[in-house]
């Protein structure tokens, strides 16, 4: 194998090494300030356009060690990201939801059936649908399982 073979082979395992470590290490106690981030980010670009320019003049030595500066800025600025805030809800999924409305004094579930009927009318107007039965005023609001 020739060293130079040798030597890209060597320095994309490094490439892939930052990268799979942005991912899959370990997360940052705390997130990164976004203003940090965004910053890290477009020092990435720039990197990477000073890598397009060296490539462009024919100084691929530079080119590549320029792109993989590029490529461990970004790393790092994903990995950063992966910190947790302390408005962020627990491990373990979405944060829990309540299935049922909480019940009225009576132990039924309360709901607003004229503000429900209101919002639908609302809803269906500017829908365009007509299809909207007439409201019945004179009749008592009910409630589920009654």
């Amino acid at each position: 194998m020739p060293p130079t073979l040798a030597w890209k082979l060597a320095f994309a395992l490094v490439l892939v090494a930052a990268i799979a470590t942005s991912a899959f290490a370990r997360a940052p106690r705390r997130s990164a300030d976004p203003v940090e981030l965004r910053r890290l980010v477009i020092c990435a670009l720039g990197l990477y356009a000073v890598g397009a320019l060296a490539t462009l003049t024919h100084h691929s030595v530079l080119a590549g060690l320029v792109y993989a500066t590029g490529i461990s800025v970004a790393a790092l600025a994903a990995w950063l990201s992966r910190g947790r805030d302390q408005e962020d809800p627990p491990d373990g999924g979405c944060e829990p939801v309540d299935e049922h409305p909480p019940p009225g004094p009576d132990g039924v579930p309360w709901w607003d059936w004229d503000r429900f009927e209101r919002e639908f009318r609302e809803y269906a107007r500017l829908s365009g649908s007509t299809s909207a039965p007439p409201t019945d005023r004179s009749a008592p609001p009910t409630t589920p399982g009654r």
